[in-house]
């Protein structure tokens, strides 16, 4: 990351590790970077660190703000140069950014317990019954895990809570199939009443 070394005699190898965003420096002890001398301002300036660099800005400091002697109300800074505060001298060590972004991996939850009857248990609620699959990456959990979108006039569309696809109801094919089964059996029932009727009048 960008820093900086205080050179003066007295405060001697005082370093400044610049963070991201803008970092006051000044006699007052809130700045970021306090610097205790009689000709730094209280908010002298400010060294603003962004992916394009390192931004030097006076804030209408007393004794002034300095770049390798020449004096500067804002200017970018390279590495090697110098900087003055007042009488402080500050060498620039390096201006370079390193913004590093975390890796976030999602925790999978574990495998599904199966029952001796066959069934099986939601692996994040151990004592619900799995109830859906994903389509898509074939996770399978229970009702409390599904997200449901609630569709305006239609049917609501359930989804997975690790990818975000859909997701199917388990069981669904079976209880379709008992209940057409069922339908054919209460249709089929006032024939055959009708028929073992007939056989008898005959």
């Amino acid at each position: 990351m960008a820093r900086l070394l205080i050179k003066t005699e007295g405060l001697e190898n005082k370093t400044l590790e610049l963070r991201l965003g803008v970092n006051h420096v000044g006699r007052d002890p809130d700045c970021d970077f306090p610097i205790e001398h009689s000709t730094v301002s209280s908010v002298h300036c400010e060294l603003v660190l962004s992916d394009d660099g390192v931004l030097l800005r006076d804030c209408d400091s007393t004794n002034g703000t300095f770049l390798n002697g020449e004096p500067v109300k804002e200017a970018w800074l390279r590495a090697g140069q110098t900087v003055q505060v007042g009488d402080v001298e500050l060498f620039v060590e390096n201006t370079d950014v390193t913004i590093a972004i975390p890796q976030y991996e999602r925790e999978r939850p574990k495998p599904p317990v199966v029952t001796e009857g066959g069934g099986m248990l939601c692996p994040r609620h151990p004592h619900a019954p799995v109830t859906f699959k994903c389509t898509h990456c074939s996770e399978v959990m229970c009702s409390s895990c599904v997200h449901v979108l609630r569709r305006k006039g239609g049917q609501p569309l359930f989804l997975c809570p690790l990818c975000s696809h859909k997701c199917q109801r388990l069981g669904g094919e079976k209880k379709k199939k008992a209940f057409m089964e069922f339908l054919q059996r209460t249709a089929k029932l006032p024939w055959a009443y009708l028929a073992g009727r007939s056989k008898r009048d005959e």
